[in-house]
């Protein structure tokens, strides 16, 4: 099997599929290599969302890349985790050079354009025909009444919603005790108010007060949303039924190697799931770094402050690592600082949103994201600028927290500073997390 062009060596990748089942080839080709190479400690890197494998190959390079200059005496081995994540192709990625970008960039006018219809071809496989009549309706934005309930129908067909009920589709970050998991009922809603608070969200302050929202720019902020709760789901499930077993084989075959687990975006939610599916007993994982975490602040807290009955559905799961679990963030992110917390307040409440809160300052704790703000509401959790973090000892176990902002700044409408992750900081957190020297 031919290894990637990656900037680090040795370098293997694991991929996973939507269910969580693992490539057999590249998982024993793993088992087998790491203890021959003499691998002490190991980086298991998820990307978060995006479009294909060689775009993912292209991040792990780039975050990988100042890794051996940083810890020369160390004995390291990387992996990248890929698996079947979806970004829309109008969310840049800062850093990457002009080649990479013309790869993701869409040439045409339609709002869908080709590059993302493939996306979601690839992502969500036999849907051709939804996607293509979901792409017809944003080009010709017809009536705003059954065309919108259409629309709604065909994305909540895109993304296998099935009607609400007892049956669960979407995992979500927090559970209260007796309260079952649903799916987001911004699907299950009058498509045309939902598509309407999206739409005020995106025209924020600029708007006039007056302006009535156009309800089809909103249809395509739905449409993200809901493919982003199906890779949300998707991250626990690969995490949960795929890592967390594969880092337990791992550890069976090479007791010795301590493993580092990081995650951008969802594969911050794809790497703390994965605590949930390690096998009893295996201490493997050394640390856990999150960039840019896209789910709930609250998934690791054992009670919410707002629902004393709920947890975090992650809540103790910090205690499966041998070692610290630290959260970097920024307030930059505006995908995780507005959007996010919208959706996710729409994915339980359709109220209204905009007129509670307001789209220009923070949309209610409850709804936040741990790449904006940090872990939040677990006992002990300690907290740093990221140059304190860089300068001092980090804490041994327990939630960490850094502001990473200082680094984590660049990026356009409508993603901010989500994916600005490459960064020589950001790799130096990552080495002390796990005390890799």
């Amino acid at each position: 099997m031919t290894e990637p062009a990656v900037s680090v060596s040795p370098y293997w990748e694991l991929t996973f599929d939507a269910d969580g089942d693992v490539d057999g080839r590249e998982r024993d080709r793993l088992l087998d290599q790491v203890p021959r190479r003499g691998v002490r400690d190991l980086i298991v890197f998820a990307h978060g969302w995006n479009n294909d494998r060689s775009a993912a190959t292209r991040l792990f390079s780039q975050f990988f890349e100042p890794v051996p200059g940083l810890a020369p005496a160390a004995r390291l081995g990387y992996v990248g985790v890929v698996w079947p994540s979806m970004r829309f192709s109008d969310e840049p990625i800062p850093g990457f050079p002009p080649s990479v970008a013309a790869d993701v960039t869409d040439d045409s006018a339609s709002p869908l354009g080709k590059n993302t219809r493939h996306a979601l071809l690839e992502v969500f496989p036999g849907r051709a025909t939804v996607v293509e009549q979901i792409a017809r309706l944003l080009d010709q934005r017809p009536d705003e009444g059954a065309s919108l309930e259409e629309f709604g129908r065909l994305v909540r067909l895109l993304v296998e919603v099935r009607p609400q009920g007892p049956q669960t589709s979407f995992a979500a970050d927090t559970l209260a005790e007796g309260v079952p998991e649903s799916d987001p009922e911004m699907l299950f809603g009058d498509t045309a108010t939902v598509c309407a608070e999206f739409a005020r969200a995106l025209a924020g302050e600029e708007a006039p007060a007056f302006a009535l929202p156009r309800l089809w720019d909103g249809a395509l902020e739905l449409l993200r949303q809901a493919t982003y709760y199906a890779m949300k789901r998707r991250a626990g499930t690969v995490g949960e039924r795929g890592l967390g077993p594969a880092v337990g084989r791992l550890a069976a075959a090479a007791p010795d190697v301590r493993v580092h687990l990081v995650g951008h975006s969802f594969g911050g939610r794809l790497v703390s799931f994965a605590l949930r599916g390690l096998p009893p007993g295996v201490r493997a994982v050394k640390s856990v770094t999150l960039l840019q975490g896209a789910f709930s602040h609250y998934a690791f807290a054992p009670r919410l402050p707002h629902d004393p009955r709920a947890s975090g559905v992650l809540d103790g799961q910090y205690h499966r690592i041998d070692g610290p679990l630290v959260c970097c963030y920024s307030r930059f992110d505006s995908a995780l600082g507005s959007v996010y917390p919208l959706a996710s307040r729409m994915a339980g409440d359709n109220r209204s949103v905009v007129a509670d809160f307001g789209i220009g300052g923070m949309l209610g704790a409850q709804w936040g994201a741990m790449g904006h703000d940090g872990v939040q509401a677990v006992p002990g959790t300690k907290s740093f600028t990221l140059a304190e973090a860089l300068r001092t000892r980090l804490p041994v176990s327990g939630c960490v927290n850094v502001d990473a902002a200082s680094v984590v700044c660049r990026g356009g409408a409508p993603a901010g500073a989500h994916s600005d992750i490459c960064h020589r900081e950001l790799a130096r957190v990552v080495l002390a997390a796990g005390r890799v020297r």
